[in-house]
């Protein structure tokens, strides 16, 4: 089948056989308020079955905000000249993760630009016998498991060589989070600057599910250029990685960025693919972003009715995070960990979930 009712594309997608490239542009064009309301109450049901109520909160560590990459979206692209840079240490990242534990934290997830500092392959230590590039990650990593030997580290720092991923799965990183962004290449081309490329992402994923991370990966929803076609792309290669995670939001566009004057995403967009990738991969855990939060007052709990499970409230330190700035306006630049941490949970309380205290691996590995 290439086209066909719409309420017959969601049976087909309820049933995980997939659909095909037309399907998908189909369900996406055609999409009404009521065949809305069915697909969230359908994804509500599958989240729930594997998972319950429970929300999994993830302490996010914004460990740098230096990035070598120039993508054409980003607030943080190496370009943007009026950003005020910083790099979190050792201590300072493990003082994050100690506020974090004692707030029931129990996923770490450390993010970053694709920073030399952390990021160089080290063929040996400083003369000082400091440790240097992945070496430093490693031993960040290693630290944090040493100390909070019961939580799990998710990593998003970007494009590595396969033998350094394998040394940070090795320092004791569970999962590793690397949006492909857009699985189309000219779109690729468009976001990103020449010296990347769709399919050096892609295979960056495929190593990482090979060492044996939980692999997440994820698109822009409304990025510029996008067409129906090359989101009915990404849903296709995701079902085919079919991986541990999923993280979407709204395109946000940066006013330090060639795309400042673009239009923004769309929640209603973000929640309908949100929904559908739930049913498409029933198991995967499905993050409400901070994005989707930003674009709509109530975007994070209207994520979680429409299939999410996974929310990440910033343990980063207060005065960074108004630094690390991908786009516009993101929520919760100033609000203290401990405060945050409750909010969240209230919010959650409020539309019939609740937090829970443990790693929430994912079930689709």
């Amino acid at each position: 089948m290439t086209t066909g009712n719409t309420m017959d594309l969601l049976d087909k997608l309820e049933r995980t056989e997939g659909l095909e490239k037309e399907e998908w542009m189909t369900l996406i064009d055609k999409r009404t308020p009521d065949l809305e309301k069915d697909l969230f109450l359908r994804a509500q049901k599958t989240a729930q079955k594997y998972y319950g109520k429970d929300i999994y909160l993830r302490g996010l560590i914004e460990f740098t905000n230096i990035c070598r990459n120039n993508c054409t979206y980003c607030g943080l692209r190496r370009d943007n000249g009026n950003v005020h840079r910083y790099r979190l240490t050792k201590e300072q990242i493990l003082s994050c993760c100690r506020l974090g534990y004692q707030l029931d934290f129990r996923t770490f997830v450390l993010q970053g630009g694709e920073d030399g500092y952390f990021l160089a392959h080290a063929e040996k230590e400083n003369t000082d016998g400091s440790l240097q590039g992945i070496d430093l990650l490693a031993d960040i990593i290693s630290g944090i498991k040493s100390e909070f030997p019961d939580c799990a580290i998710t990593l998003s720092v970007g494009e590595l060589p396969k033998e350094d991923y394998r040394k940070l799965f090795l320092a004791g990183a569970d999962r590793y989070l690397l949006r492909h962004e857009t699985y189309d290449a000219d779109h690729y081309h468009r976001l990103h600057p020449p010296e990347l490329s769709p399919e050096r992402r892609q295979q960056c994923l495929w190593d990482l599910k090979e060492i044996g991370f939980q692999v997440g990966t994820g698109m822009m929803v409304g990025s510029p250029y996008q067409t129906t076609a090359n989101l009915a792309d990404d849903l296709l290669f995701m079902k085919k990685l079919n991986p541990a995670m999923v993280g979407i939001g709204p395109f946000i566009p940066h006013h330090d960025t060639p795309f400042k004057d673009q239009p923004a995403g769309t929640a209603e967009l973000t929640l309908f693919l949100l929904a559908c990738i739930r049913l498409m991969l029933p198991k995967v855990l499905l993050p409400a972003t901070t994005a989707l939060g930003t674009i709509d007052p109530e975007g994070r709990e209207k994520g979680v009715l429409a299939g999410a499970n996974v929310i990440m409230p910033n343990l980063s330190p207060t005065d960074v995070r108004k630094d690390y700035l991908l786009y516009d306006n993101k929520i919760c630049t100033g609000d203290e960990a401990a405060e945050c941490r409750k909010c969240l949970a209230r919010r959650m309380e409020k539309i019939g979930y609740h937090a829970a205290v443990n790693r929430g691996d994912s079930k689709n590995i």
